[in-house]
């Protein structure tokens, strides 16, 4: 049985039942596998096989604990009709790359394909291990993952969702979803700070431990819908072996050549995701990183030095407004072997704001690429890809199309590459119009139907009528009164 085991080496090794409750280590590590499972399947032998077969058997290798029949109905339960998709994740080729169409659940955005899953991963967990005391779900959001965990874990028994966003930091449809969201049990407010204000809140809670023991005291436990659960990150790397599966269907490659890879990233779990699938056997030769103008990661690539101390901007892909790239610190642990050097890179982060990679970290990143996008380049490469090929992206699709072709011009590489198309273009209507000239219109919700009726693209049933819906959560908070939210909150 595979053991999961803190990137900064504090705790017992956990199963993967328990580490999915939990969330986050102990020591404040997050979790990892202590070995990575090879793929169950060859790739060439799963052509034409639906999704959930796919993910049945790559979620089942991680999470072994878990029976097959038990996997299986957690797989049942979240790719099904709430998915628009006919079979759940298109791979569609546009602009000379390969898009992994991730955003066709019920929110229209890529994390549905993780928090659909992860509710039902979650309290097979809770009777697995007998826990009795209610989880509270803690969730800072850049605009995403949000919806997406308010949507899974609404009115789930045995469950409070507490969603944390900047309150000027997402689009007008990403806070209209959250805000309109129904379920007894979903708690959602806006911070007077940024996505990064949120995040660090969120993590001095569960770092808090008198504060766990008064949320114990009520009957409850603190867990995670973010990235930092293992339970978000695993579903994800499924889709990276399905989409490999997918280029091997359509003929661009054959089993065993390698692709390329390229991922909008913020708070570095969706591409963590691919590197998985590659350690799981799915030969990748390029990870291509891409950030929009808040680069941290692209200067971190490129120098081996993360560093904090710059401006934060404000940008057109709000999803990844972010400084602080939580997932990164399980790339670092499995770099570098030694949790000790990431626990003491982490303490540097958390009070420096900055922290130097070792030679040997640098070495193993030598299969990633990094580059950006500022918000005028995301206009011009929506356009583009729309003039030339009449396919729709959005913002954060946009940076990675415009940084892959940055990576193809300058490296001469034409090895085919899946592009992690990461949300509806209506979640971003708006810039989206701006991108193809459109008039201005009187709000987000305007610019949704002008969007559909000049591209003729339907809008995702999860965001219609959204100005129609009332608005059920409409606090504001400051940065530090998070933890009065949360109690606030519990039932």
């Amino acid at each position: 049985m595979i053991k999961y085991i803190s990137t900064r080496g504090g705790g017992q090794p956990r199963s993967a039942a328990s580490a999915v409750i939990k969330g986050i280590s102990e020591d404040k590590g997050l979790f990892v596998p202590e070995s990575i499972p090879a793929l169950p399947f060859k790739p060439g032998d799963m052509v034409g096989k639906p999704y959930k077969e796919v993910a049945k058997a790559v979620i089942g290798a991680f999470f072994d604990d878990y029976t097959a029949d038990e996997i299986q109905a957690c797989v049942d339960g979240a790719y099904d009709s709430k998915f628009e998709a006919e079979d759940v994740v298109p791979v569609v080729h546009a602009g000379g790359a390969y898009f992994l169409e991730l955003y066709h659940g019920r929110t229209a955005a890529f994390k549905d394909m993780a928090l659909s899953i992860l509710p039902y991963l979650m309290t097979t967990a809770v009777r697995k291990e007998h826990e009795e005391k209610k989880i509270v779900i803690l969730t800072a959001t850049s605009g995403d993952t949000g919806k997406a965990a308010l949507e899974g874990f609404a009115d789930v028994p045995g469950t409070e969702i507490v969603v944390f966003y900047p309150s000027t930091g997402v689009s007008e449809v990403q806070k209209r979803q959250m805000t309109t969201q129904t379920g007894d049990n979903t708690h959602v407010f806006g911070i007077n700070g940024n996505f990064d204000d949120a995040q660090t809140g969120v993590k001095q809670i569960f770092d808090d431990d008198a504060f766990n023991e008064k949320v114990n005291e009520a009957g409850c436990r603190l867990s995670s819908a973010n990235s930092i659960n293992i339970g978000r990150l695993v579903p994800q790397v499924a889709y990276y072996v399905y989409g490999y599966i997918k280029l091997i269907e359509k003929g661009v490659i054959k089993d065993g050549d390698p692709v390329n890879v390229v991922v909008p990233t913020g708070n570095f779990g969706n591409i963590l995701a691919s590197y998985y699938a590659s350690l799981m056997g799915i030969p990748v030769k390029q990870f291509i990183c891409a950030s929009n103008k808040n680069k941290v990661l692209t200067d971190f690539i490129n120098t081996g030095v993360y560093s904090t101390d710059r401006q934060f901007y404000v940008t057109n892909s709000p999803s990844m407004d972010i400084l602080i790239s939580s997932n990164l610190e399980r790339l670092l642990y499995h770099l570098s072997g030694d949790p000790a050097e990431v626990k003491d890179l982490m303490e540097q982060l958390s009070t420096k704001g900055v922290y130097e990679v070792s030679d040997k970290i640098r070495k193993g990143m030598d299969k990633l690429s990094g580059g950006f996008a500022d918000e005028q380049e995301t206009l011009d490469a929506i356009a583009k890809i729309y003039d030339e090929d009449n396919y729709l992206i959005d913002t954060h699709t946009a940076v990675a199309w415009k940084v892959y072709n940055d990576y193809r011009e300058k490296t001469g590489d034409e090895t085919p590459a899946l592009i992690a198309s990461t949300a509806s273009a209506y979640k971003f209507a708006a810039d989206v119009a701006k991108a193809l000239g459109m008039p201005e219109e009187e709000n987000g919700f305007a610019y949704v139907k002008a969007l559909e009726k000049k591209t003729g693209v339907p809008v995702p049933s999860g965001l219609k009528d959204l100005d129609k819906k009332a608005v059920r959560h409409s606090g504001v908070i400051e940065k530090d009164a998070l933890r009065d939210a949360v109690l606030g909150s519990l039932k």
